[in-house]
């Protein structure tokens, strides 16, 4: 049996709609060998029926790892999903994100060692996100401007993420004035460097838990690659009720302190 060479990481909880169309977009991958693991912060049964009954008509490899609901526990889930993976190399993106067919393709070409990959999402406003279907993924015309504009979509210079020429992904890529930070929704990295680290600091809720796991990445001797206009996925709107002002304060109290004391490591990670 060929070896899976790497695993799609992504979170989820109680939002089937999304889910769907997110595992329709990995259908259609130019890449076909690899494994997704569902990462699910503690969603209901309904969410377990429907991947179980996905994943009987599907070519996917799909690995469902759940836990209890208590809350957000985002990097919780996230490391035994790390754990649960079967390749070196782990692609993370969301559960509401959408990947174009050479998204998987896209970041296994572009991996280095002793890197990381820092993709970017282009943002659908709500009514955009409820509209798109599976023949509008599989026919790929959510990632073209016109089918997008025809359907509601404003002019912006951000527009330009969605235009699929090789040379104009080069030069955006190197010349944007975004850093190229660990981003949950579209980033990369080898299996071996995210245990090096012990994967993501289980203290921090929503905010900012994504780029401390890459500023400990950086620490630890990592460089980090710009591919926002290369690996595109189309971000689907939704509510955010699990924010917290207080929350998010700790969380950067946790990643100044990453930054002043150069930590690599974090003592509540994967390992405890």
């Amino acid at each position: 049996m060929k070896k899976i060479e790497t695993s799609v990481i992504f979170t989820t909880y109680n939002s089937i709609p999304w889910l769907e169309k997110v595992l329709w977009g990995f259908e259609c991958q130019s890449f076909s060998n690899f494994e997704i693991i569902i990462a699910d912060d503690g969603s209901s049964q309904e969410t377990h029926d429907f991947i179980a009954s996905y994943k009987l008509d599907s070519p996917l490899k799909i690995k469902h790892v759940w836990h209890e609901d208590n809350g957000f526990r985002k990097t919780e889930i996230l490391n035994k999903a790390i754990i649960a993976t079967s390749s070196d190399y782990l692609i993370f993106t969301d559960g509401d994100c959408i990947p174009r067919e050479d998204f998987v393709e896209t970041h296994m070409m572009m991996r280095e060692e002793k890197m990381f990959l820092s993709g970017g999402y282009y943002k659908l406003p709500l009514s955009l996100s409820e509209m798109i279907d599976r023949g509008a993924v599989v026919n790929q015309d959510c990632f073209k401007l016109n089918w997008l504009r025809k359907h509601g979509l404003s002019l912006s210079l951000k527009n330009l993420k969605l235009v699929n020429s090789s040379l104009l992904k080069k030069i955006l890529n190197f010349i944007t004035p975004t850093t190229p930070s660990w981003n949950g929704h579209n980033a990369s990295t080898w299996k071996a460097l995210a245990l090096e680290v012990n994967g993501f600091d289980e203290r921090m809720k929503y905010g900012g838990e994504d780029r401390e796991f890459g500023e400990r990445l950086i620490n630890y001797g990592l460089t980090s690659k710009q591919i926002r206009y290369s690996a595109i996925c189309l971000h689907l709107e939704h509510a955010r009720g699990y924010v917290s002002n207080e929350d998010i304060i700790k969380n950067q109290a946790i990643r100044e302190n990453t930054k002043k004391m150069k930590v690599k490591i974090t003592p509540f990670g994967i390992k405890k």
